[in-house]
């Protein structure tokens, strides 16, 4: 089987991207998606020529080797447990789970049934990342000895329509957003040891500002300023700051530095972007481009154009499987960002640092002719 069919249970904003995205794969051929709402399956459906099922008929159907889980968060667990269930290959979006036990339930039943699990988030596979991969691979800036993560806004009530579960125990910054960054920290340098953080809200409730629920208070049930400490098992350490009570900053998404230099890596919840880098003599320059398919713009948006290639993780789990190989986003690189997210939280509670209790090997670098061959 050179193709896995390929269904989605979930058809909100997110299964558009990988509608329209998976096409440029040739391992992938998308049947079917399914919702709750049937209403929006058979809309999503009508939309890009596949078809429309309920979710108890398209994890029941033998015309679906593979299942993209695209619900809420709190949902993820008991979806991609029904996926295996029905003896299919799972994919979820981001984050894998809430919690470590739900993790390793999952590992447990898809190791019994001989399945894939792979999950999102996929942008670590973009061509600015494995530039950065590659050199410091390479030991362009030598051993990694430390960095620095910031990821910060004011937030999503100010155009979300119902940015309600953004503020809920399961999402804020460090699960919502944190898996872009610490997922592609992961296939940089390597596993996390330990964390030690401090966590806060700023107030106890936001205020809707987009229609159709503009000036609707709602609760903040979880935290939305984190600063984080990650130590790694090769001994670099990194601050990570996550929030969403910033209106303003001027820190840059990520920088790493090392024995002989610096490299500074774009913003890792897109493919693509500038990547730069100073040696010993402190002179800032980008980085010679390379021909990377995943780090080409695809797409245009009102900051410029930009590289989409959301789907590409598991168009590689597809192929991993016709081939017989390990994909890359793995189950255990999903378990272990899961690991570090919620112990980040759970040192904000305890106030001491916490030791992992996972591990992963760092995720294979994905070259230019690798990414070329997962094209159709």
């Amino acid at each position: 089987m050179n193709k896995l069919r390929v269904g989605i249970i979930g058809c909100g904003n997110i299964s558009t991207s990988y509608l329209r995205l998976a096409p440029l794969f040739k391992a992938l051929e998308i049947r079917a998606v399914a919702d709750l709402n049937i209403g929006a399956a058979k809309a999503r459906a009508d939309e890009y020529g596949v078809m429309a099922m309920d979710v108890a008929e398209l994890l029941a159907s033998k015309e679906i080797d593979v299942v993209v889980n695209l619900t809420i968060p709190d949902a993820h667990f008991t979806v991609t447990k029904s996926i295996l269930d029905a003896g299919k290959h799972a994919y979820s979006e981001k984050p894998l789970v809430l919690t470590l036990e739900e993790g390793k339930a999952l590992r447990t039943l898809a190791d019994e049934k001989g399945l894939r699990v792979g999950s999102a988030p996929d942008t670590f596979l973009g061509g600015a990342h494995q530039l950065a991969r590659a050199r410091i691979d390479e030991g362009l800036i030598g051993d990694v000895v430390a960095g620095t993560c910031h990821v910060m806004s004011h937030g999503m009530e100010h155009w979300h329509p119902n940015p309600d579960f953004f503020f809920m125990p399961g999402a804020g910054p460090v699960l919502d957003i944190g898996p872009y960054y610490i997922t592609n920290l992961i296939q940089l340098i390597g596993p996390v040891k330990r964390v030690g953080a401090l966590t806060s809200s700023a107030t106890p409730t936001r205020t809707i500002l987009s229609n159709p629920r503009k000036g609707e208070e709602i609760p903040v049930a979880t935290p939305t300023n984190i600063h984080a400490l990650l130590e790694f098992e090769n001994g670099a350490t990194i601050t990570l700051s996550a929030s969403w009570d910033v209106w303003a900053h001027r820190h840059a998404n990520m920088e790493l530095y090392g024995l002989e230099g610096s490299l500074f890596v774009p913003d890792p919840n897109f493919f693509g972007g500038m990547v730069e880098h100073a040696g010993r003599d402190g002179k800032i320059a980008p980085l010679e481009a390379w021909e990377h398919p995943f780090g080409v713009a695809n797409e245009e948006h009102p900051g410029g154009a930009r590289a989409n290639y959301r789907t590409a993780g598991l168009a590689d789990m597809a192929q991993a499987i016709v081939d017989g190989r390990a994909h890359r986003c793995s189950l255990d690189l999903a378990i272990h960002a899961v690991d570090v997210m919620t112990s980040i939280l759970k040192s904000g509670e305890t106030g001491g640092f916490v030791e992992m209790t996972t591990t992963c090997a760092r995720p294979e670098a994905l070259s230019p002719d690798d990414a070329r061959k997962l094209m159709g």
